[in-house]
């Protein structure tokens, strides 16, 4: 199976290696799996810090050789949240809770141009120590680290 998925990816937190370990589980061995990464000027929208897009790119191909997956991949740039998949053939596209409207807009978008729509799988966001969402904001916040553990402040003992 052909399945998509994209993001991105700063940091590469506990939410992020579900999505992506996700991705290759549906494709299975005989499948492929297209990274969507976005780039730096795609991301610069976000509200927090972003690392560069070959830093992210270098984690996230670090993540996937440390998970031994054996089916095929490649990484592609995000110049905004379709990416290719307007018009690529493949079969699923994995997101989280929070991009599930994005993966109905790309199946709205795909019919307009009489391609067939593609299956959806939406996991749950993982949740931190405090039972909110892992997110890059608030890692980025200080609030949790990347594994979702609450950070303490030096003041507390």
């Amino acid at each position: 199976m052909k399945v998509m998925v994209g993001g991105t990816f700063s940091p590469l937190h506990a939410g992020h290696r579900v999505l992506i370990s996700r991705a290759f589980e549906i494709a299975g061995p005989d499948g492929h799996v297209t990274i969507g990464l976005t780039s730096d000027t795609f991301a610069g929208s976000k509200t927090h810090p972003i690392e560069p897009f070959e830093e992210r790119k270098e984690r996230l191909m670090e993540f996937i050789a440390q998970s031994n997956f054996s089916t095929p991949y490649d990484i592609e740039v995000l110049h905004d949240r379709f990416g290719t998949t307007r018009t690529s053939h493949f079969d699923a596209l994995v997101v989280s809770e929070e991009t599930y409207p994005v993966g109905k807009e790309i199946n709205a978008e795909r019919h307009s141009l009489h391609h067939p729509c593609v299956e959806i799988h939406q996991i749950s966001c993982v949740l931190a120590e405090d039972g909110r969402w892992i997110s890059s904001t608030r890692i980025w916040k200080g609030e949790i680290d990347i594994d979702g553990k609450m950070k303490h402040s030096e003041t507390e003992s």
